[in-house]
Order: C-alpha cells, then structure tokens, then sequence
C-alpha cells in the first residue's frame, strides 16, 4: 500500500458497513483507510491518534452521534469529514442537513435496497466525495451559530407581486453551508425572487428548504412546477428535477422537468441562468463553492444578456471547481467572499429597479 495516499478513518456503528465502507474506500487505489470505530466517542479517539486526511460519519450513531462528533473534529482537529446518511429517515435528513452546514464536505446515502442494486451508485458517489474531500479548502470553513427564526412581522410572500428582476443561484459541494450564510443576511422584502440550484436528492432539498424558511427573514420554499415566481421569495429546486423559469408577457412561472442530466447532475443550473437570461439585466447570477462547471455556460449567457455575475471568491469558497469554471468562461462583475454575497445582490438589486 502506497503509504503517501491520503488517509481515512471510518466511523459507523454497523459492522457490516464499517467492513463495506472501507473495502470501497481501499478498492480506489486512491485513498488508504488505518482506523475505523463504532461510535462518535471511538471515533473521536481514532481521529486524534492517527490524524487522518479524511473522516467519515455515519449520521445516527450511539453514544455520540455524527452530528457531535463533526462538530467537536470542526473545533479541535478540522479536517474533511463525510458523512453517511440512511435513506428515508426524516431525522437523518434533518441532521444531514445540519452537518453540512457545520463543515461537513459531502454526505453519501447508505444502501437502502438490495445491495447488488444500490452498491454501484452508493460507491460513483463516495468516490466523489472523497476526491471533494481532497481538495477541500479548509481555511474557507467556519461552523454556523445558530440564528433566529423568521420574525412575525416578516414577509411572506403571500401577496407578493409577479417578480420582474431574478437572481439564480448555483451551489454544489459546500453550497449548504453557504446557503445557510446568504439567504439568512437577504431582507424580508427584496423586490425579486431568488431561484436557487443545490446539487442534492429530493428529500434532502425539501429538508434544506424547511430549514432555510426557519432561519431567514425572506419566505423559502421547494419550488413546484407552473407556481408563479414572485417577489421575495427564494424557490430551491427539488433534487431530480431541472429547474427553469417560463415566461408570459409580464408574467414567469416556475417549470420543473426530468431532461438529461447536465454535467452528470440534476438539477444543474446551466438549464436554469440560461432561461434567466431572459430578463436581461434585471438577472443576477450568483455562483458559489461545487465541483465541476456547472453554470459556466449558462452565466455566460445570462451575462451577454446584460445581467450581471457574481462570483465567490476563491478563500471562502469550500471546494472551488465551479467558481473557476465559471471566472474562466463567463468571466465576473463581482468577486467576492461569502460573507459579502448577500450584500452584493441587494446592492446590485437596488441599482437596478425595474
């Protein structure tokens, strides 16, 4: 065994898939797994003696969940962390969740069905997050404090007008976290809607809406196909589905559909900034932390269509393929930290009332 390759502890309170996860981690030829454990408390001890390159977590755990687990390696020892997630379990979304927004680099689903079924995919995807893991920028990190739920006063969108001016957002590896920093900092009434592209499953989107919604003073939702887009409103793309916005005459209508996948994933936000360049430069694009290029192109025709681009910049930014991507193919009117993001759009927004 090459002893330069990067190194992983494996934490999980089944056996078997203490077993299963590191004969996939070790068949890579890319990474070497030299500790495993049952819990978070053991895991914990294998971390601190054997100072791996990566973790991985499984989310429910005895004695120490992954949650706590994450969450005392973020503060002690930060390192790049997996995590492993059961399918179908609302409490493990919620914690999913949770754990990226805490530093987590990726999480991959457990099998749920028939091995022989689900042991390919499950495999495509930690591979992925592991070569996520290894480039994982760690000085772009920082654990979220809690915020405080919407306020009653707050906009709800429920009587908002037809949106005229749009920002689409695009967020892959590390986009949660970022997520749970911008749309908490936007204003209750922004005077457009925001549609936003984060490469995750369904059940995880819809979670991650939820949770959005409970922090934010502006109203989140997973969008719906043929709802009206409207001000101050942030719609998130289900997980499966590609999001696009239609328009007629004056008004824009959300549609979702089960076309290709772009670039190997579904929802991309190519499909998305492409049907926003028809506002033109009432459209923002914001690209944020991901793998990959995905919306590259797709800013780029928003761009030439006079709306403008926003870019996180490379210090905040967990994993920065898709910031790269789109710098060198779009190019950018802001380049900026996550931190400033949010500010960014409200000033660009302001500048450019319809």
């Amino acid at each position: 065994m090459d002893e330069t390759l990067p190194t992983v502890v494996v934490v999980d309170d089944s056996a078997f898939m203490r077993q299963l996860i590191s004969e996939m981690v070790e068949e890579t030829g890319e990474f070497r797994v030299v500790g495993s454990a049952a819990n978070g408390a053991e895991g914990m001890a294998q971390v601190r003696a054997l100072q791996p390159s990566i973790v991985t977590l499984d989310i429910e755990m005895p004695e120490m969940d992954g949650l706590a687990a994450l969450e005392q390696i973020m503060r002690e020892m930060p390192r790049p962390v997996i995590m492993l997630s059961a399918a179908g379990s609302e409490r493990g979304n919620e914690m999913t969740i949770r754990a990226l927004e805490r530093g987590a680099v990726e999480f991959v689903r457990k099998p749920s069905g028939p091995i022989s079924i689900d042991l390919v995919t499950v495999r495509e995807e930690l591979m992925n997050a592991l070569r996520a893991a290894r480039t994982m920028n760690l000085t772009g990190k920082r654990i979220l404090s809690g915020r405080p739920s919407r306020p009653p006063s707050a906009t709800t969108g429920e009587t908002a007008a037809q949106a005229t001016r749009v920002v689409g957002i695009a967020s892959s590896t590390g986009g949660p976290r970022i997520l749970g920093e911008i749309i908490p900092q936007l204003p209750g009434v922004l005077g457009a809607a925001v549609l936003v592209v984060q490469h995750m499953p369904r059940d995880f989107t819809r979670t991650l809406a939820q949770r959005l919604d409970l922090i934010s003073a502006i109203s989140v939702s997973e969008a719906l196909d043929g709802e009206p887009v409207v001000e101050d409103r942030v719609y998130i793309a289900p997980g499966g589905y590609h999001m696009t916005v239609a328009r007629a005459g004056n008004d824009a209508f959300i549609r979702l559909d089960l076309s290709p996948t772009v670039w190997g994933v579904r929802p991309a936000a190519d499909p998305l900034f492409t049907s926003l360049a028809a506002f033109g430069k009432s459209a923002i694009g914001v690209v944020l932390t991901g793998m990959g290029r995905d919306g590259a192109d797709g800013l780029k025709m928003l761009r030439a269509a006079g709306g403008k681009a926003v870019v996180q910049d490379r210090d905040s930014a967990l994993i920065y393929g898709m910031p790269q991507a789109a710098l060198d193919t779009a190019g950018a009117d802001h380049v900026v930290a996550a931190v400033d993001i949010a500010a960014t759009i409200a000033r660009l927004l302001a500048a450019r009332k319809a």
